[in-house]
């Protein structure tokens, strides 16, 4: 049975991290549950403080996952319409055999979705996507960071329980 906690907590941590850039998968709060399910482990002893601190992070990173983006688009003069357009325009690049489509795929997401909302204006369109853009680009960051940190902890935790654990 711990075996089986460990390699789905060590799944979902990995999970997270690729999460972290997908706007479909919650990256921190899945990695989280990797760290959780290691600590079900007969063998790893409860830290709540690690799971309480690492729980505090991931919820305050869930809600700056919508602030960032929509501060980055309201800072360059964008709409709602960016924002969606640069979610929309990840999950396509991440689909679309393009090279860095997952990087191109939101800041044409979000030029097309600003140019719904208003057409005429073609600079501020493409201002407000550029904003767009540079919050995903942000929050992204932000979370992958973390995400590889809940990896190391991960990793550490189960490096100092090893001899238990195999």
């Amino acid at each position: 049975m711990d075996v089986l906690l460990l390699v789905l907590g060590f799944m979902c941590v990995i999970l997270g991290v690729f999460g972290s850039f997908l706007p479909v998968l919650p990256g921190p709060s899945i990695s989280w549950v990797g760290l959780a399910l290691l600590y079900f482990t007969n063998v790893v002893p409860a830290n709540y403080w690690i799971l309480g601190i690492a729980l505090l992070i991931t919820v305050i990173l869930s809600i700056l996952d919508y602030v960032i983006p929509a501060k980055g688009t309201q800072k360059f003069g964008g709409s709602s319409y960016g924002i969606w357009g640069t979610n929309i325009g990840l999950i396509v690049g991440i689909f679309a055999p393009i090279p860095f489509g997952f990087l191109i795929g939101p800041f044409v997401g979000a030029l097309i979705g600003e140019l719904i909302y208003d057409f005429k204006d073609h600079n501020r369109a493409l201002k407000a996507a550029a904003g767009s853009f540079v919050g995903f680009l942000a929050s992204s960051f932000i979370k992958f960071v973390v995400c590889v940190m809940y990896l190391g902890l991960f990793v550490w935790i189960v490096w100092q329980h090893k001899s238990e654990l195999f």
